[in-house]
């Protein structure tokens, strides 16, 4: 499906594998001008500005800790000066993501994945959102997780991060809305990338959530893709303060 995106700068944070690969690249067939943050894996986000390149695409990488004040705010900077300011504003970086049971869990657990799903998309906003007000035009697109619906055992961490994370989105669809910008959340059910086989996802664990689906299918990078580059298209200029489960209907919400 196309979307089109006509030049538009977009930061994709975690953008050197998985679901944030798939959305750089989507975006930038999209028309989009691409900024492949990565922070670990130099070469991985070579190789997607590669992928895009060849494709007729634009890209560049740009290595930052999207938890770190000072490294956001010289992202921006050199994402403006490099492609121009940043006009689509997709935060998807993560980190490990532990179970951990409750008599085990400490504040340092909550902490952690606070720093990726708050910390982070406030700095990333607060760099970027000065700009938009003044074009009276920007998308902020938060990359979720259906856990937060499902109360997943041993993962209080995650869950309860991800939702402060909508939280977010919805009171800043609300604050930012009479600026023009729009602020929106996807959110994934399970898409078995690379970080999922590195930790040793069993068949068994796959069959078992294909099976659990209404579409009796597993979701792609390329379905999360598609959902971004829509909200980010001219076609959502009217949706904001949403939050879109692509998961094949596990959740109804």
């Amino acid at each position: 499906m196309a979307h089109e995106l006509s030049k538009r700068v977009a930061l994709v944070t975690g953008a050197s594998r998985g679901l944030g690969a798939a959305i750089a690249r989507k975006l930038a067939a999209s028309g989009a001008r691409v900024a492949v943050n990565y922070f670990g894996s130099g070469e991985q986000a070579a190789r997607v500005v590669e992928d895009i390149r060849k494709g007729g695409g634009e890209a560049e990488a740009f290595r930052a800790d999207v938890r770190d004040e000072q490294d956001v705010a010289r992202l921006v900077g050199e994402v403006q000066a490099r492609l121009g300011p940043v006009e689509v504003l997709v935060i998807n970086a993560t980190g490990p993501q532990p179970f951990v049971k409750l008599e085990d869990l400490t504040w340092k657990h909550c902490l952690d994945q606070l720093e990726f799903f708050v910390k982070s998309p406030l700095l990333l906003a607060k760099a970027v959102v000065p700009g938009m007000k003044e074009r009276r035009s920007g998308r902020i697109i938060n990359v979720g997780s259906e856990v937060f619906e499902q109360g997943v055992p041993e993962f209080s961490s995650y869950v309860s991060a991800k939702g402060a994370q909508l939280g977010l989105t919805r009171s800043w669809a609300m604050e930012l809305g009479p600026h023009g910008i729009t602020v929106n959340q996807v959110s994934p059910g399970w898409v078995v990338v690379e970080r999922h086989i590195q930790e040793g996802a069993s068949a068994e664990a796959i069959e078992a959530y294909r099976a659990s689906n209404p579409l009796r299918r597993m979701g792609t990078p390329d379905d999360i893709a598609e959902a971004v580059a829509f909200l980010a298209s001219d076609a959502a200029e009217f949706i904001t303060g949403q939050k879109l489960s692509v998961n094949g209907g596990r959740t109804l919400a």
